[in-house]
């Protein structure tokens, strides 16, 4: 079986013609992914192969990540890269703190509250700020936002696949 592969940044666009690529992260440890020498996997929806590549240089500019590969020196070859994800394979991502999760770890969950009941499907993390917040589809109706702060959440179980929460006054219609 081929080991799951987690997105860590996606490609945006070209920057400049000596084959730089604009990323947007979408990794808690960029520090980490987008240094020289790291070696990311990239898929697009036009390859049916992954492609790996390995950072042969990179800087922070704006709200983007400004990277180049080795082997690619120039705007014509990275191009064709726009559009794409970058990947990292799930042995390799960083260990967390007791209690944290990954985003993707907890997708799919279902939320029952303390009462028992089920509210439905946790589809969505949202990041606002302040705290996060767990948006849940229900069965039927519309989706419901959890804020992620101790009263709320009662305990993640992703092995079991499973959210308990307290429902607060006011969180629900």
């Amino acid at each position: 079986m081929q080991e799951r592969m987690i997105r860590v940044g996606s490609l945006v666009n070209t920057q400049g013609l000596r084959g730089e690529v604009r990323v947007i992260s979408h990794t808690d440890f960029p520090e980490k992914r987008f240094v020289k020498g790291s070696k990311l996997w990239l898929t697009h929806p036009d390859s049916a192969e992954p492609v790996l590549l390995q950072v042969k240089s990179a800087r922070r500019h704006k709200q983007f990540y400004l990277l180049s590969f080795e082997g690619h020196p120039s705007i014509n070859l990275v191009e064709k890269y726009k559009g794409g994800e970058l990947m990292v394979p799930e042995s390799e991502l960083v260990a967390l703190p007791e209690g944290s999760h990954y985003i993707y770890q907890l997708i799919g969950c279902r939320v029952v509250t303390d009462e028992g009941q089920e509210l439905g499907e946790l589809k969505e993390v949202l990041q606002p700020g302040a705290n996060d917040v767990y948006v849940v589809k229900p069965p039927k109706g519309k989706d419901i936002l959890l804020p992620v702060i101790p009263d709320c959440i009662l305990d993640v179980d992703v092995a079991n696949k499973r959210v308990l929460v307290h429902l607060m006054e006011g969180l629900i219609d």
